[in-house]
């Protein structure tokens, strides 16, 4: 077979001539036949499944060959049309891969998407769906929730769906706490999150975190001023250095358990399937006290536009009477296409490659940072990295000079901390050595710059 005369490359025929079948060595081989002329610029390549099959690999070890050839330039990857080898003009673009830092997102914690799972998929296995388009509500399908219950942490009282995570986190939030009253918060929090909470007419009290997660002392100083609600990260995505212990987790459920007051718990798993490892639930504990709220976005993207509450009753009720006045339910098309994803290979191994790849740079700015001769930290499955500086603002309106937006560490503290803080997110960060040494000159000339104004 001549590969110079087909567009389409059988698996079989790639599979012969891959001696090595490590991630390294597939992508070296398949790199080889590009440049050498035997795989065509513009042919498609095999499925990651079928080529998985064809050299008795795995998925993930496939999946990550692809995307060092992406990285390379050789191949692309496309939602619909799978992963075609870049035509020759593409692949030969001379430097970096991107020249505008004002590009990537260094403040919002958006995912990297070329990381994430294709949905051409799971949105077909949908449409045999013997309930499709029938009327009437269905809060949660069948389907999704048998997807879900051995993922989720605790046994809860009852089930929901919202859209995205933010607006799971906004309804869950508003079913415990009415306008007036006043809410604990697990710190740091997500950008925007704390104005959030203003606009919802709500007072937040701080709770801090030492390495283990929130202090049992500062949760009791935060009760103390008679908080209904408490907003726990379990996941912990946006910590300064703390990783939430099942022992520390336990702890605190003993000090809301023995309370005077009892105390609604809105759990925040915004990470989602990205956790290494599933984060301790106070719902194993106050089951019918806590609702969790999962959002899949960041591991399979924004359009599957589905979350998932789960816990107590009461909570639930009052999430779905808060939604469009309780005639408010999902699509149950992207239900069904997260079910999907949730059972699939291929997108567990996406999400692999992508905890993989965001530690990865995670840690890659952090070592730049550092070499610079600045302070730097990061919880151990953050997706941000804190550094600190001279002066908030300084910081901010010098590194936007450049083109480059970090997010303001006092926004995510209900007081800001005594030692000003950048919030950078790393999971858009480029995977360039030279490119990472850049940003972090940037940011150390900026953590001390002056921008005062003077008026005579």
């Amino acid at each position: 077979m001549s590969s110079t005369t087909v567009s389409r490359i059988s698996p079989e025929w790639l599979a012969q001539r891959i001696a090595d079948t490590s991630a390294v060595g597939i992508g070296e081989a398949v790199a080889a036949l590009i440049r050498s002329g035997d795989v065509e610029r513009g042919a498609q390549l095999p499925t990651i499944r079928d080529l998985a099959k064809a050299t008795g690999t795995s998925v993930g070890t496939v999946l990550t060959a692809w995307n060092s050839l992406r990285e390379s330039g050789l191949v692309e990857t496309h939602r619909r049309g799978g992963t075609t080898v870049a035509l020759e003009s593409e692949a030969a673009l001379p430097g970096p891969p991107f020249s505008d830092w004002s590009a990537i997102d260094l403040s919002q914690s958006a995912p990297d998407i070329s990381l994430q799972p294709e949905l051409g998929a799971a949105l077909l296995s949908t449409l045999d769906s013997k309930n499709l388009n029938v009327f009437g509500r269905e809060y949660m399908t069948e389907r999704l929730l048998a997807a879900v219950t051995p993922t989720w942490p605790f046994e809860p009282e009852a089930w929901v769906t919202a859209g995205g995570g933010t607006e799971a986190l906004l309804l869950a939030t508003a079913a415990a706490a009415p306008p007036g009253s006043v809410v604990a918060v697990d710190e740091p929090v997500g950008p925007g999150f704390l104005d959030t909470l203003r606009e919802l007419e709500l007072t937040a009290i701080g709770v801090a975190a030492d390495d283990e997660g929130p202090t049992v002392d500062s949760l009791r100083a935060a009760l103390a001023q008679h908080p209904v609600a408490f907003v726990f990260q379990p996941g912990a995505p946006f910590a300064v250095s703390h990783q939430v212990s099942p022992a520390r987790a336990e702890q605190l459920a003993d000090v809301l358990r023995y309370h005077s007051e009892p105390v609604w718990i809105v759990e925040d798993d915004s990470i989602g399937p990205l956790g290494v490892a599933e984060s301790p639930s106070l719902g194993a504990y106050l089951p019918r006290q806590v609702i969790r709220i999962r959002s899949y976005c960041k591991a399979f993207g924004i359009d599957v536009r589905t979350s998932v509450l789960a816990g107590s009753r009461e909570l639930i009720e009052r999430t779905i009477a808060l939604r469009s006045h309780g005639v408010g339910s999902n699509s149950r098309i992207l239900q069904d296409a997260l079910a999907y994803l949730i059972d699939s290979d291929d997108a567990a191994a996406s999400v692999a490659l992508a905890q993989s790849t965001y530690a990865a740079r995670r840690a890659a700015l952090t070592t730049a940072l550092r070499r610079e001769g600045l302070r730097v930290r990061s919880g151990p499955e953050s997706l941000v990295v804190w550094v600190e500086v001279n002066d908030e603002t300084d910081a901010l309106l010098t590194l936007a000079r450049k083109g480059i937006s970090v997010g303001a560490g006092s926004k995510s503290f209900v007081t800001p901390p005594s030692t000003p803080l950048l919030r950078i997110s790393a999971t858009q960060l480029p995977d360039d050595e030279a490119l990472m040494a850049q940003l972090a000159r940037a940011i150390a000339e900026a953590s001390s710059a002056s921008n005062r104004e003077y008026f005579d």
